[in-house]
């Protein structure tokens, strides 16, 4: 069965009942979590005067199929209030994918592995908490590799909860 990494993020509302309430529902649509990051408190990317984000790396066991899954993301972030303003705006719920096992897609609605994973150190460190050594399948360099060489600098907190 495929594993696909997916980030979950939230910055609007009750973020960690809204990560929670996230999970809940891709536990019990998408396939079962294998995996899961801390959650890490991050500053805002790409539109940064807006409130800090939650941010979860999540390693799911999933039958769908990469454009299914997607589908069925965008069904859950809607359920959960998300609505699409502007780009890279605040958000009561983001569900990215990152990776689908070693997929290398590039579609009209979905590129996986995730255009701006090496970019962005709100998803590395998530992802190398609990994946350090898969190989991202372009790069060819672990998530360890690409953290280490991340341009971004913006601070990536672990919650103690």
């Amino acid at each position: 069965m495929p594993t696909t990494y997916l980030l979950l993020g939230s910055n609007l509302g009750n973020r960690l009942d809204l990560l929670k309430q996230a999970r809940d529902l891709i536990a019990g649509r998408l396939g079962a979590i294998s995996q899961l990051s801390g959650i890490y408190e991050t500053a805002a990317w790409g539109l940064e005067n807006q409130q800090a984000f939650l941010n979860q790396v999540l390693a799911v066991e999933t039958t769908l199929m990469p454009e299914e899954l997607l589908r069925q993301i965008n069904n859950l972030e809607a359920e959960l209030g998300r609505v699409r303003l502007e780009r890279w705006g605040a958000r009561v719920i983001d569900i990215d994918i990152l990776y689908y096992d070693q997929l290398v897609l590039q579609t009209q609605r979905l590129t996986v592995p995730h255009p701006e994973l090496q970019n962005r150190r709100f998803t590395l460190v998530p992802l190398v908490q609990i994946v350090p050594d898969f190989v991202h399948p372009a790069l060819q360099q672990s998530n360890l590799q690409l953290l280490e060489q991340c341009p971004d600098q913006l601070p990536v907190t672990l919650l103690k909860l």
